[in-house]
């Protein structure tokens, strides 16, 4: 059975009322959060760290909202929304995301606004609460307090930073409601925000253990200190690499803690994320998730197939049969790689544990349901590449990459969502010393990147598969990373960095006319309440 910390249980609660609380989208807000009582004892200010994070999961999550998530993953080049049918045209806006035609007026990306900065409001008072609390009445030390203060400013300052990803120059609040009308920063402003923010209190942060499932842990400081310079270039207009690599090798060097004793790369594929993951030994920072605590991990709304691919499962969840993998991200991987085995649902489909064909339900209703690699009207004898309103219900190789179990597994959807893991800090590293180097692969930036691909070939193929510093170029890294982190939410920041998500070429999506979409408009509503925002270029 899967052990459960207090913080989990605490998590999870917290999680239900996140869900209920990040519903009601309508008024944006820097927030317009009532201060709560000045807290009493550690619990109460554990939970008020807490609060915040558990919010975070309806924009950072898949399990969640249309948030980061969405915006980062179905504008890149790996999962897409197209329509199948009479199923998923919702307005065009997916397909507006896809080709990198999104406009201003988009609800999606209003709801992505209001949400990330509803949870920068919820930082923001738990952090003014929480700097009141008078530590002798409380029962805690005042080391304790000033650590659990830098939660929250560093899990602010992860705010920041993906809302700087998303739109660059954004105001920078730290008070609730003031200013009432903040001013647009530029982007270098909120990188020194959230880099002198991270740098000023890591340090205060505890080590990661399993007592810290759930929270900011030292681990997961070092960890968002190597994504911030890993993107300083773009974010800043400065290179970092050096720093990079330092707190990379933090985290590798288990400086920071672990989940387990030991920081290590998990062996099993699927370790990461299955539904034990909080004893993955590379697990670094997750959303606690429990169903058995009230509150399961469920990804079927965006990535699970209509209810007749519950039969296939053994699961007692369905979807909408929404995200479905690019034909050209399927294929990036090669068959006898154990990662397009393991984390992708493709071909035909069977009842579980049987030979009994699952059968459609759309186009091809009472005949064998079988996955394909293409997103085309192959029913109507469509050939070629298809595009984002040729889909059928059976359209692109589908999500598998965690396991919720069956319904009689008592770990049954315990699965915790993964935001850092040990592999990423390790292709961090092995991608700073390139560009260092100019681009060229050093010999430990291929062994860091063959220590991980190790994992998905057999001992017979992997003497032709592993890298050498001549087959290791940026452009196979940044394959090799999008093979590695595909549906982790990604994606999209990672071609930006290499220059790719304007110009590249995926399946149907061809080059952008200029470069401006590499920002995301602010939702026009923003933009008219508030007269000291400013937009985008280009839109």
């Amino acid at each position: 059975m899967k052990r459960y910390s207090s913080i989990k249980i605490i998590a999870s609660f917290l999680l239900i009322l996140g869900t209920i609380g990040c519903t009601d989208l309508e008024e944006t807000t820097y927030s317009e959060l009532s201060k709560s009582n000045f807290y009493n004892n550690k619990l109460e200010i554990i939970q008020a760290t807490l609060r915040p994070f558990t919010h975070m999961q309806a924009w950072l999550a898949f399990t969640g909202q249309n948030g980061y998530y969405y915006m980062n993953e179905l504008s890149a080049d790996q999962v897409a929304w197209p329509q199948k049918g009479r199923h998923g045209y919702d307005n065009g806006d997916h397909i507006r995301m896809h080709y990198h035609t999104y406009t201003p007026q988009e609800g999606r990306i209003q709801n992505a606004w209001s949400l990330m900065w509803t949870g920068v409001g919820y930082v923001n008072s738990a952090i003014e609460d929480i700097e009141q609390v008078d530590p002798a009445q409380a029962n805690v030390t005042q080391e304790e307090l000033e650590s659990l203060i830098a939660e929250s400013k560093v899990l602010r300052a992860y705010h920041y930073m993906k809302i700087m990803d998303l739109w660059g120059n954004v105001p920078i609040v730290t008070q609730v409601g003031i200013p009432e009308n903040p001013e647009t920063q530029s982007r270098e402003a909120v990188f020194n925000f959230v880099e002198a923010e991270l740098l000023e209190n890591v340090e205060k942060l505890q080590p990661l253990s399993p007592q810290l499932l759930g929270r900011v842990s030292r681990a997961v400081g070092y960890s968002m200190l190597s994504e911030l310079y890993l993107n300083a270039q773009v974010w800043s207009g400065q290179e970092r690499w050096d720093d990079c690599i330092k707190y990379a090798d933090k985290v590798i060097n288990g400086e920071g803690g672990s989940l387990t004793g030991n920081m290590q790369l998990d062996p099993d594929p699927l370790g990461p994320f299955n539904n034990t993951n909080e004893n993955s030994p590379e697990n670094i920072f997750q959303f606690p998730f429990s169903r058995n605590n009230g509150f399961g991990y469920n990804w079927a709304a965006f990535y699970m197939g209509f209810s007749n691919m519950t039969k296939a499962l053994d699961v007692n969840y369905s979807g909408w049969n929404a995200f479905v993998v690019i034909p050209t991200a399927f294929d990036a991987y090669q068959e006898n790689d154990i990662r397009k085995q393991e984390w992708f649902l493709f071909g035909p489909q069977y009842k579980y544990g049987t030979d009994e064909p699952i059968l459609g339900s759309e186009e091809y209703n009472g005949q064998p349901f079988v996955y394909v690699n293409n997103i085309r009207r192959n029913t109507e004898g469509q050939t070629g590449e298809g595009s984002m309103t040729d889909g059928e219900e059976n359209s692109g190789a589908r999500f598998n990459k965690y396991r919720s179990g069956t319904q009689d597994d008592p770990n049954y959807l315990e699965n915790d969502f993964v935001i850092y893991r040990l592999t990423e800090m390790y292709f961090n590293k092995a991608e700073a010393l390139m560009r260092k180097n100019g681009g060229s692969a050093t010999q430990e930036a291929v062994d860091l990147i063959n220590d991980s691909r190790s994992r998905y070939f057999s001992a017979d193929d992997w003497a032709s598969e592993q890298y050498t510093t001549s087959t290791l170029t940026l452009e196979e890294l940044l394959a090799e990373r999008g093979r590695e982190f595909i549906f982790e939410g990604k994606r999209r920041t990672d071609l930006i960095r290499f220059g790719e998500f304007t110009t590249g070429t995926w399946w149907d999506k061809n080059p952008d006319g200029a470069d401006y979409t590499k920002l995301f408009p602010i939702p026009y509503r923003q933009v008219n309440t508030n007269p000291n925002l400013v937009q985008n270029p280009g839109y």
